[in-house]
């Protein structure tokens, strides 16, 4: 959830929208912050609705069979894409931020203590605040993003193919080693859960093993890589091309593997014909097709505000902008507003739909000149605590 700080083309910074450099990825900002909009909706969900929506893994017996309501499914699969693109553009930009001290020549081990600090606070927030707030145990996507950085201490010395061939690789083959330690319905062993499937018990839940995760922060790792040298040789594919190519290949890919309803499914198949067993696809742990609907909907999402930013420009309060900017902040401080009332105070599950928008809305409202306020007391104390939050 890092920012990013290298451009390939200028962007406006005013409010009269007027073209001037700038060192942002607005793009970047731009998604992750509307990500989080579409993220609080599912975490209200989660929290107070009833009815909510949550069966997409072949854990649950019944997953694949289902009834999937139009309405609490599409409000769940809508933020489906909030935990890929989170994990791919904290890839990216880590890749952005340290292939520019690289090339200043800044020691190799401090570059790698930056990032095993700031690994370790993401990871160690998921078993503190989120596990507190949850009332259980939690490995959930702090943990996957923080590990995957550490990680990423050592595979970035890797050259680009090498990293394309681990992380596309596991996206390809990694249900063959699933399977290998996991047959569903039903948890795996905890060791598996914690590495490439799902574990599921009152005191304790794993819902996102490490290297499912690391294959996305990887691919991310390389893009953000690809779009520095980019920037500097002026040559080959732009990085808005590669995103519209990778878009539109991930969907087809989807589209070919969902209609076999066979390999890529994770376990769970589809059961008839209908929108939502189309989209119903594994998210816990990702299937190839999760990977292929989701990240060619990051893809060309990402090619589209790369193409609108230098039209429009960037204004430095907008919603997304900010949310973006701030990321961190909001994710910790929404879970817990959140989860806190739902666990100890007896709100779980207490609403509907209709709850989910009520409570979605204000909370929304109330975020915005929270982390307003919050970005720029991080921008009064660049090198303090908060740098890492």
């Amino acid at each position: 959830m890092a920012t990013a700080n290298v451009l390939t083309a200028p962007v406006a910074t005013s409010t009269a929208r007027t073209a001037a450099p700038s060192q942002r990825i607005a793009t970047i900002d731009w998604m992750r912050g509307l990500v989080m909009v579409l993220m609080i909706i599912d975490h209200v969900s989660m929290a107070f609705d009833g009815t909510h929506v949550a069966h997409d893994s072949a854990m649950f017996p019944d997953a694949a069979t289902m009834a999937l309501p139009a309405g609490e499914f599409f409000t769940r699969w809508m933020t489906a894409l909030c935990a890929p693109t989170f994990v791919f553009l904290a890839g990216t930009s880590l890749a952005l931020s340290i292939e520019r001290r690289v090339a200043k020549g800044v020691d190799a081990w401090e570059i790698d203590k930056g990032i095993l600090i700031r690994g370790a606070i993401i990871a160690l927030l998921d078993i503190t605040l989120i596990s507190f707030g949850s009332g259980h145990w939690n490995i959930g996507v702090l943990m996957a993003i923080g590990l995957s950085m550490i990680c990423m201490t050592f595979l970035r010395r890797l050259p680009s193919w090498a990293l394309l061939t681990v992380g596309i690789g596991w996206m390809l083959v990694g249900e063959i080693v699933t399977t290998m330690v996991w047959h569903p319905p039903g948890s795996s062993s905890k060791l598996a859960a914690f590495f490439v499937a799902n574990y599921a018990s009152p005191a304790l839940l794993i819902k996102y093993p490490l290297f499912p995760w690391l294959a996305i922060m990887i691919v991310g790792w390389v893009f953000g890589r690809y779009a520095t040298d980019f920037n500097i040789k002026k040559e080959g594919l732009s990085p808005k091309a590669i995103m519209t190519i990778a878009g539109l290949t991930g969907l087809v890919v989807f589209g070919v593997l969902r209609y076999h309803a066979g390999y890529g499914d994770m376990f769970l198949h589809r059961s008839d014909n209908s929108w939502q067993q189309w989209l119903h696809v594994s998210k816990y742990p990702p299937s190839l097709t999760y990977y292929a609907l989701e990240m060619g909907i990051l893809c060309l999402a990402l090619a589209i505000l790369r193409t609108i930013e230098p039209r429009i420009g960037v204004r430095p309060n907008g919603v997304f902008l900010v949310f973006g900017q701030t990321a961190m902040f909001y994710y910790l401080v929404h879970r817990l507003v959140l989860e806190i009332p739902a666990t100890y105070f007896g709100l779980r599950g207490f609403g509907n739909l209709a709850t989910t928008y009520i409570v979605a809305v204000p909370l929304l409202i109330l975020l915005y000149p929270l982390c307003r306020w919050y970005r720029s007391l991080k921008q009064a104390h660049p090198q303090s605590f908060l740098k890492y939050i």
